[in-house]
């Protein structure tokens, strides 16, 4: 199937009798459906649904490139193929996935348990290779999968890697100065040109004064994208990923703005890197999300739509916590009003400034949501504490 087509409820073809059989294989959609099975149906279009809930990716029912990837690596079990590093072609799978979880409850580090079969799992699995006396050959094949089997986690959940942020964050330090935060502004998905336009100048503005306050507290920070919606070629979530990578940045920071058939919804949120059905949560993300969502709400009138775990390439391809903020609707009056006054934007920069130094304080020397200033910061970095 062509991996660019969107294909939803009321579609035929070949094409969607591909999506059945995957869906199909998971459980999620009963053989004797009673519909054809080119035919893109209700029950198909629930089940989609359900899938896309369960793997932290947009629940639309509609089967875009990302769920169509998503599909494809649900279908993968350890064991199924050879796992192996390979560069600029990496295997990524749910197989991937249960190998990291497998190494991490065992003591080895893999990175990110995020189903992505790169140098970082190959180290750990070399790593266990050597210790159990097979050839440390950085492939998962049948004697890697025995001593797995053999084996049982010393550690269950994601504690070691919670461990290792908490360890990363502390040696870190408190000073703002020589920390390397990128700044997305995403493309808005709005299919009214008018207002993706005025979407487009929100998250763009808005990013740059983040970027220009955190500059001023001595961080250096990089837009992924600076000539904005017109620039000759929009960078795709997985190469603003791959950008803030390259930076060596400590953090990164995503903005946007979400869209409603229904007018009244409204409210910001916070996505960080997660996938619930499979247990897998980036502790760090998550502590930086609860601290951008709580500064924002503290500090505006914008409802309180809490955090949530995503699998968005942007939050799944960034080696360094990351998260999206959606900081309202656009499909709201209310909400477009507010973001359309560069006062409020001034409120919400600054909330986003003070989330980044709160991640880096302890919890002896924390500010209390609301209270810290940027101006103190500044002030810190210009002419020292007061």
């Amino acid at each position: 199937m062509s991996h660019q087509r969107l294909f939803r409820l009321g579609d035929t073809g070949e094409a969607v009798a591909h999506i059945r059989g995957l869906v199909a294989r998971l459980g999620l959609l009963p053989d004797d459906s009673g519909t054809p099975g080119q035919t893109y149906d209700e029950p198909l279009d629930r089940a989609v649904r359900a899938f896309q809930q369960q793997r932290g990716l947009h629940v639309d029912g509609v089967v875009g490139p990302l769920t169509y990837r998503s599909l494809d690596e649900a279908r993968w079990r350890l064991g199924d193929r050879l796992l192996t590093h390979v560069p600029g072609s990496l295997l990524v799978g749910d197989d991937v996935l249960a190998l990291q979880q497998r190494l991490l409850g065992l003591g080895f580090h893999v990175g990110r348990d995020d189903g992505i079969f790169g140098a970082q799992t190959e180290h750990g699995l070399r790593e266990f290779q050597r210790n159990i006396g097979v050839p440390a050959d950085g492939t998962c094949g049948p004697a890697t999968l025995k001593a797995l089997s053999r084996l049982t986690p010393r550690v269950q959940g994601g504690q070691p890697n919670a461990l290792r942020a908490e360890e990363h964050i502390r040696r870190a330090g408190p000073q703002l100065p020589g920390k390397v935060v990128v700044i997305d502004a995403a493309e808005p998905l709005v299919e009214d040109p008018a207002l993706a336009a005025s979407a487009a100048s929100i998250t763009q503005d808005l990013a740059r004064r983040v970027e220009g306050r955190l500059s001023a507290t001595g961080v250096q920070a990089f837009l992924t994208h600076p000539g904005g919606r017109h620039a000759a070629h929009t960078p795709t979530e997985a190469e603003r990923a791959e950008f803030a990578n390259r930076a060596g940045a400590h953090l990164c920071v995503s903005l946007d703005l979400d869209t409603s058939p229904n007018v009244d919804a409204s409210g910001v949120a916070t996505y960080f890197y997660g996938r619930d059905a499979h247990g897998v949560r980036s502790t760090a993300g998550e502590r930086f999300a609860g601290l951008v969502q709580r500064e924002i709400v503290a500090r505006t009138d914008l409802v309180d739509l809490r955090t949530h775990a995503k699998t968005w390439d942007l939050l799944r391809h960034t080696a360094m916590p990351a998260v999206r903020v959606d900081v309202g609707y656009i499909t709201s009056a209310r909400d477009a009003e507010r973001l359309g006054e560069p006062a409020f934007r001034d409120v919400l920069a600054e909330a986003i400034v003070v989330a980044v130094q709160r991640y880096y304080l302890s919890p002896e020397t924390d500010e209390k949501t609301g209270v810290l200033r940027w101006s103190e910061l500044r002030r810190a970095v210009t002419q020292g504490p007061a």
